[in-house]
C-alpha cells in the first residue's frame, strides 16, 4: 500500500478511454498532488469500431491510451482480452489478483457491476472477486499476497436497477476539466470516429484538431458534466462547504464498494485528498 503521504491509485475499466470518461479528473489532480496513479483496459478494445478490428485498431487504440496517459504523466497499460467476450472466468479473476497485488493500491475505482455493456459488469465482477482474495498467499502463489483488500469505490453511470448509483463522494475538477479533455481527445479512434458513428453525427466532426477539441467539449463534456455536478450538489456542499460546493460546474462522483477495506470518515479524506 501506499505511504502516509504518497497515494497508488488504480482505475480499472473495461475499454481504452473508459477510465478518461469516469475519473480523467480526479486523475488528473492526484497525478499533480505526487501520487502514483495507473489506468488500466482491461480489454485491448479490438471492436469498438465501424471499419477497423483486430490486429490494427487494438494497436491504435493502444497507443491512443498511452498517450492519453502522458498527457498528466500517468501510466496507461491495456491488458490484452479481446473487446466484447471479456468473461468473469478463473483465468481472468487471476490475471486481475495478480495485477491488483503487483501495483498494491490504496483505492481502486472500478465500473459497477449492473450496467449496459458486459464488459464493464464482469470488469466489476472480476475485480469484486478479486478484493478479497489478493490477501490470501495460497492463490496466484507467484505474485505476494497483501496483507489487506484495498478500497473499492464505484465509476458513476446513470443505470437505475437494481439501484441507482449513489456516491459517497463527489470531487470538484474544475481545475482539471481542461485536462480531462485532453486525455479524452488523444482517443481519436473513439471520440471523432467510433462514438460519433454510433451516435449518428459522423459528418459533423470537423477536420481541424482545434476545432475538434471544441466539437468534443460542446459534444461529450457539455452536455453532461454540468448536469453531474448540479445532481450531487448536496454531497459537493457537504465535502467543500456552501460557498465552494455551490460555485463546482464539473465533478466526478464515487460510490464506495462493499466489498475491501470499509475506510473511516478520515481514511475516507487521506484517499480523497482534496477537501479543505
Amino acid at each position: 500500500m501506499g505511504s502516509e503521504t504518497q497515494l497508488r491509485i488504480l482505475v480499472i475499466g473495461a475499454h481504452p478511454d473508459d477510465c478518461d470518461f469516469k475519473a480523467g479528473g480526479v486523475a488528473t489532480k492526484y497525478a499533480a498532488l505526487g501520487h502514483v496513479v495507473r489506468f488500466v483496459s482491461v480489454t485491448n478494445g479490438d471492436a469498438g469500431h465501424q471499419r477497423l478490428g483486430g490486429v490494427e485498431l487494438a494497436e491504435m487504440r493502444r497507443a491512443e491510451a498511452e498517450a492519453a496517459g502522458a498527457v498528466i504523466g500517468i501510466e496507461y497499460q491495456v491488458l490484452d482480452h479481446h473487446d466484447g467476450q471479456l468473461e468473469p472466468s478463473l483465468f481472468n479473476r487471476q490475471t486481475i489478483i495478480r495485477l491488483i497485488r503487483s501495483f498494491a493500491p490504496d483505492l481502486i475505482l472500478t465500473h459497477r457491476p449492473n450496467d449496459y455493456h458486459p464488459d464493464h459488469r464482469y470488469t466489476s465482477t472480476l475485480v469484486q472477486d478479486a478484493s478479497y482474495l489478493v490477501t490470501v498467499p495460497n492463490l496466484c502463489e507467484d505474485t505476494p499476497a497483501l496483507r489487506e483488500s484495498p478500497v473499492i469505490a464505484y465509476l458513476s453511470d446513470d443505470f437505475q436497477r437494481p439501484y441507482p448509483f449513489t456516491p459517497d463522494v463527489a470531487v470538484d475538477i474544475d481545475d482539471a476539466i481542461e485536462r480531462k479533455l485532453d486525455m479524452l481527445h488523444c482517443h481519436t479512434s473513439q471520440v471523432y470516429d467510433w462514438l460519433a458513428w454510433h451516435d449518428g453525427v459522423l459528418q459533423q466532426v470537423p477536420a481541424g484538431e482545434a476545432e475538434r477539441r471544441e466539437w468534443l467539449r460542446g459534444r461529450m463534456i457539455e452536455p453532461f458534466d454540468p448536469a453531474i455536478a448540479d445532481r450531487y450538489r448536496d454531497l459537493l456542499v457537504r465535502w467543500y462547504g456552501p460557498q465552494q460546493g455551490a460555485a463546482v460546474r464539473y465533478c466526478e462522483a464515487f460510490e464506495l464498494c462493499e466489498y475491501g477495506q470499509q475506510p473511516s470518515a478520515a481514511e475516507l479524506r487521506r484517499l480523497f485528498p482534496f477537501f479543505d
